[in-house]
C-alpha cells in the first residue's frame, strides 16, 4: 500500500467536510451517487451496499481484491460516499449490517415480474416507494433546503421549470405556493421558460426540476435566471450533473432503479414531490401570518364545488 493511501486510509488529509454520513443513509448515497462513479468505483459502491456485513469484516486490500479494483480506488469511494477513509466506511457498514440483523430491513424487493401476482405487484411498488422517500429523506441537505425555503419566503416571483413527469411536479409546487399568496409559475415549454427567464432578476427565484441533471431545456431558463441575479435552485437526483453548474442551491433526490415494467420516472416524481412538500411547508412556516389566511380563502373559495347540489358536475 502507498504512503498517500496509508494516508488517506487513516482519514487524515483531504477527508470530506461535514460529518460522516449515518448508517441508514449509507445506501441512499450509494443509490445516488452510483451513476456519477467511474465502473470501478460503481463496483466497490454496489458491493459494500449490497453486503454490508461481509465487506465490513475486509480489510481495505480484501474488498479491492474482492471488487477486482484497487485500494486507491476503494479509499476513493468510502471519500466519495463522506467518509474520511476506509476505516470510517467499515463503521458505518457494520452499523448497517447491525441494523439489517434486527429484522428492520424488508425481504421484498421492487423487482416485478411480468407474471407477478397482482397482490405482489402492491407490496413490491409499496416498498419501493417507502425505499425511495427514505432514501431522499436521508440524503436531503437541510441546510440547502432551508437556504432554499428563505430565498422562496421572500422572493418577488417564483419560476419553476420541469418537462415531462417533472413538468407534473413543477405544477404541484407553483400551485401549492399560489395557494399561500406566493407569485409562481410554471414552465414546460422551454422557450415560454426562457423568455420569461429573461425577465427574471434579484430577489426572485428560478428553480429547476430534473432527476437526470442534464435536461437541456430545463437547463437553459436556469442558466438564463442565472446570469439575471435571481436565486437558482435545482431538484435533482444527478448533484454533479450539469445542472448544477447555473445553481445557488442543490436539493438531492433519490435515485431509483429503472425496470422495464416501471420507468425511472415514477420514483423519481415520488422523491421530488417529497422535496417540493417540504419546501412548501417550510416557506408556508416562515410566512404564516399571510400564508394562513391565503390558505383559507382559496379553501372557501372553492368549498362550494365539495358540496352535494353545489356546481354542475
Amino acid at each position: 500500500m502507498s504512503d498517500k493511501v496509508k494516508e488517506i486510509f487513516a482519514g487524515g488529509t483531504g477527508g470530506v467536510g461535514g460529518a460522516p454520513p449515518a448508517p441508514a443513509a449509507l445506501a441512499a448515497k450509494v443509490r445516488t451517487l452510483a451513476p456519477s462513479m467511474t465502473r470501478s468505483m460503481q463496483r466497490v459502491a454496489e458491493v459494500v451496499a449490497g453486503d454490508p456485513a461481509g465487506c465490513a469484516a475486509l480489510t481495505v486490500t480484501g474488498l479491492a481484491e474482492l471488487t477486482g479494483t484497487s485500494e486507491a480506488t476503494v479509499v476513493r469511494t468510502a471519500r466519495l460516499l463522506g467518509y474520511p477513509g476506509y476505516r470510517d466506511l467499515r463503521l458505518a457498514l457494520a452499523g448497517l449490517a447491525a441494523q439489517q440483523q434486527s429484522g428492520r430491513a424488508p425481504a421484498v424487493t421492487a423487482d416485478i415480474a411480468v407474471d407477478d401476482p397482482i397482490a405482489d405487484v402492491v407490496a413490491k411498488l409499496a416498498y419501493d416507494e417507502q425505499q425511495t422517500l427514505a432514501d431522499t429523506a436521508a440524503g436531503l441537505d437541510t441546510v440547502q433546503l432551508g437556504v432554499a425555503v428563505s430565498a422562496l419566503a421572500a422572493a418577488r416571483r417564483v419560476d419553476v421549470y420541469g418537462v415531462g413527469a417533472s413538468g407534473l411536479v413543477a405544477q404541484d409546487l407553483t400551485q401549492k405556493l399560489l395557494r399561500i399568496g406566493l407569485i409562481a409559475h410554471a414552465h414546460s415549454d422551454p422557450h415560454l421558460a426562457v423568455t420569461n427567464a429573461v425577465q427574471l432578476r434579484a430577489k426572485d427565484v428560478a428553480i429547476a426540476i430534473t432527476h437526470s441533471g442534464s435536461t437541456g431545456d430545463v437547463i437553459e431558463p436556469l442558466r438564463v435566471a442565472f446570469d439575471r441575479g435571481a436565486t437558482t435552485i435545482a431538484i435533482t437526483g444527478r448533484p454533479n450533473g450539469p445542472v448544477a453548474q447555473y445553481a445557488d442551491h442543490i436539493l438531492t433526490t433519490s435515485t431509483a432503479r429503472e425496470s422495464e415494467l416501471r420507468p425511472a420516472a415514477m420514483s423519481s416524481r415520488t422523491s421530488q414531490l417529497l422535496v417540493v412538500d417540504c419546501l412548501f411547508i417550510g416557506v408556508a412556516q416562515r410566512t404564516y401570518e399571510t400564508a394562513a389566511p391565503a390558505l383559507s380563502a382559496s379553501y372557501e373559495a372553492l368549498a362550494h364545488r365539495h358540496r352535494s347540489g353545489g356546481a354542475s358536475r
